[in-house]
């Protein structure tokens, strides 16, 4: 009963197999792999952009951070949510490759920005030489508590962004989960919305550690480039991360993944909610998060469930009937029978 994160779970075996196959011969270095080839063309017809600047990294944090400073001037401001990924998991890493870039923080329900709220965060940023100026916005989908904007959701926050002459950056680290919850295209969720660079991600669906990062104008690639190498991320056998890449996205495996994921995700909610739990935030993806009693959570985890209290700092000392609150992130590897029995010691 892993319920921890998808960072918790098993490589699919497709893509450990695609590994072990590029391990076989030889091959050029640095992403000039022949499998990159076929994982750039693959991505361009994903998100409909035959012209765009496709390239790997290892970790979500390097594709954020190094995304964002191709954009962003270290005298500039990055827009995004209070919970954003970028603002609170990633120990500055934006600011670091920024070079001393601001996070300008905006507030909305469920970790959504809106963009009444973006709109008034950008007007009252700049303008004089003592003030850090306008530099991109970054939003995050799904979201860090497990919400997913929809294509017209992201447009409205990207016309905001575009009326200020922003660019915007997707944190796509559970992309998948949004395209399945929300049955639009990969494009629709992305470029056609006016995203202009997205964090595509593979690692928490699947993938062994893997992260592509899609620029949909080309001028950018140069910089990139640069950028990854001068900040380590640039892989010598990049080989590995290709196979990883061209795996996940054979025969759509990564909406497969998702799905499962997103499926779990679902069962488990409406199950705490039969059970008498108070859902904390929508379930749109595959991360719940809910309150129920410290009793339940005492048998859960006497019994080796693993998740999260959420927020950190709260005891399972104290009043049984006390309502705790908790994380709960299912994966495409999560089985019926984990969520069943989890269900089944909630109920008591």
């Amino acid at each position: 009963m892993n319920f921890a994160s998808d960072n918790s779970s098993a490589a699919h075996p497709s893509v450990m197999e695609a590994v072990a196959a590029a391990n076989r011969d030889y091959a050029m270095p640095y992403g000039k792999d022949p499998i990159m080839d076929r994982v750039r063309a693959r991505l361009r017809e994903v998100f409909e952009a035959p012209q765009a600047a496709v390239y790997l990294v290892a970790t979500g944090t390097a594709a954020n951070a190094l995304a964002l400073a191709s954009y962003c001037q270290p005298f500039q401001a990055v827009f995004c949510h209070a919970d954003a990924h970028i603002n609170v998991d990633e120990c500055g890493a934006p600011e670091f490759y920024t070079t001393g870039s601001k996070l300008v923080l905006t507030q909305g329900r469920d970790a959504k920005m809106t963009p009444e709220g973006l709109d008034a965060a950008i007007r009252t940023t700049g303008g004089a030489v003592h003030s850090v100026q306008p530099g991109i916005v970054s939003l995050t989908n799904s979201t860090e508590n497990g919400t997913v904007y929809s294509a017209e959701e992201t447009r409205a926050l990207c016309d905001v962004a575009k009326s200020h002459g922003l660019p915007v950056h997707l944190d796509g680290a559970r992309f998948a989960n949004a395209v399945v919850a929300t049955g639009a295209s990969p494009a629709e969720l992305s470029r056609k919305a006016g995203v202009d660079v997205v964090s595509f991600g593979g690692t928490k669906n699947g993938c062994l550690g893997v992260e592509a990062v899609v620029f949909f104008d080309p001028a950018k690639a140069w910089e990139f480039e640069l950028r990854r190498k001068r900040g380590g991320h640039l892989f010598s056998k990049h080989r590995y991360l290709s196979a990883q890449m061209e795996a996940y996205l054979a025969d759509d495996l990564w909406l497969d993944l998702a799905r499962a994921a997103n499926d779990a995700g679902r069962t488990l909610s409406d199950g705490i909610s039969q059970a008498g739990g108070r859902l904390l935030h929508p379930t749109d993806a595959n991360a719940v998060f809910a309150a129920f009693p410290r009793a339940a959570h005492r048998r859960l985890q006497d019994a080796g469930a693993a998740y999260y209290l959420w927020p950190g700092g709260q005891s399972l000392e104290g009043p049984d009937d006390e309502l705790l609150s908790a994380r709960m992130v299912c994966s495409w590897s999560t089985a019926p029978e984990e969520t069943a029995r989890f269900l089944e010691l909630l109920h008591g």
